[in-house]
């Protein structure tokens, strides 16, 4: 059996330490070449807020009501996956659509299997807030990092890094996946971070104003299910 195709149900006592070898066929963006090159500076940053503790402030961000009422229509539809090893910090991928390079990677500071056994409880709300810097013009989803809040309370730090080679063999590997979850095959059976699943869907993007966007989640036809927002603002 060839390991390129993703299950859709978890083995038992498999824990893939690494991703198989796979082509990158995804289809390029048309945005600059340079947009995903890393930073020493970033990646400075990126070690010293993970060591940052943990603490629990109220959320800065106010949530509308009319969330409550299910997500806004006339968004753009994009492609959202949550991955990650279940006893590693997750990463969230946006696509604008399922077979392209992905135009935004965050690793978020919550772990994958806690993130995936909250959604499966209800309702999780992620807020990504960030500082604006009026002498810098970056896009919003350009913002190398995060304050981050699930369901009102801090949680850490997000990070935006360009898809690694790890990154673009996940989105190979689940390139024909519109909707679904479940767990990706490995070369090796062995690690100390558990096996790697993941969770994709269409997220609906509503674009507030250049400092604030919204993506939730949309459950097939309606359906009940799983629900997900996460809110990316930009305050000062």
């Amino acid at each position: 059996m060839g390991p390129s195709q993703p299950k859709n149900a978890v083995a038992p006592d498999r824990s893939p330490s690494r991703l198989p070898a796979a082509p990158v066929l995804l289809q390029q963006l048309s945005h600059k070449k340079g947009q995903w090159k890393s930073t020493k500076f970033l990646r400075r940053v990126k070690s010293v807020f993970r060591s940052f503790p943990v603490i629990n402030p109220p959320c800065k961000m106010p949530i509308s009501n009319r969330l409550h009422e299910g997500h806004i229509h006339g968004g753009k539809q994009m492609t959202g996956t949550l991955f990650g090893y279940r006893k590693a910090r997750v990463n969230l991928a946006i696509q604008e659509n399922p077979r392209g390079v992905p135009l935004l990677v965050l690793e978020l500071s919550i772990q994958t299997g806690k993130l995936l056994q909250d959604m499966g409880s209800g309702l999780v709300r992620i807020a990504l807030e960030c500082e604006k810097n009026p002498s810098e013009k970056l896009k919003l989803i350009d913002e190398p990092i995060w304050t981050m809040y699930c369901n009102g309370r801090k949680v850490g730090y997000a990070v935006k890094r360009g898809p690694t080679e790890d990154d673009l063999k996940v989105m190979q590997n689940l390139h024909a996946v519109s909707m679904g979850a479940g767990v990706l095959p490995a070369e090796n059976a062995e690690s100390p971070e558990g096996e790697l699943t993941y969770m994709r869907a269409f997220f609906e993007r509503t674009i507030g104003s250049k400092d604030s966007e919204t993506y939730y989640m949309m459950n097939p036809n309606g359906t009940s299910g799983p629900e997900l927002s996460i809110f990316f603002v930009r305050i000062g």
